[in-house]
């Protein structure tokens, strides 16, 4: 598998999240690497929309948001939660493209549909917080095969209070997939 480079983060999120479907993610901690295939993202468009963490602008917590594109922003919700997003486009810019299902590939136990039941398959919380995804033991791979695949487009989940943001099709996912948390 080939670990995808910088510039492949360093794009339009809109597009970085739909090319991130299909593509592995893997974490290699305690001697175990476990494997999901991404097959449901939602795009974070900036400071401008108003259902990204960023629309508040730079803080202790969005901060690696406002980095440079290709880490990981992890954060902890309603306090029991942990959320992995992947930092996309410029320093500064503060999009991100949240990871929302994975296909079980390698050692994940339990429900992976749903960004904190995938966390907790994969083992990710706060630690792996501004990880750089080119490191060796925490990465998205192109897998070795790319299947073919159909792209559906739906509105954000949970986003409601974002006015006209909570309607725009920022969710995306691969279509008939059994691991996408909801259609």
């Amino acid at each position: 598998m080939n670990k995808l480079p910088r510039s492949f983060y360093d794009r339009d999120t809109r597009l970085v999240a739909q090319e991130l479907l299909g593509k592995f993610l893997i974490h290699k901690s305690g001697g175990v690497e476990r494997v999901g295939k991404i097959v449901e993202v939602e795009a974070y468009l900036g400071e401008h929309d108003l259902a990204a963490h960023s629309s508040k602008g730079l803080t202790a917590r969005t901060k690696t948001m406002f980095g440079p594109p290709g880490f990981a922003y992890v954060y902890l919700i309603y306090g029991i939660h942990h959320c992995m997003n992947v930092v996309t486009e410029r320093e500064a810019h503060a999009s991100a493209v949240l990871l929302r299902a994975l296909e079980p590939v390698k050692n994940l136990e339990g429900r992976t549909c749903g960004p904190g039941l995938l966390c907790r398959a994969i083992n990710i919380d706060r630690r792996l917080n501004a990880h750089d995804l080119l490191s060796s033991e925490f990465f998205i791979a192109d897998p070795e095969a790319a299947e073919k695949f159909s792209i559906v487009k739906r509105p954000r989940i949970g986003v409601d209070y974002a006015k006209h943001w909570a309607k725009r099709q920022l969710r995306f996912y691969i279509k008939d997939n059994p691991f996408v948390s909801r259609r």
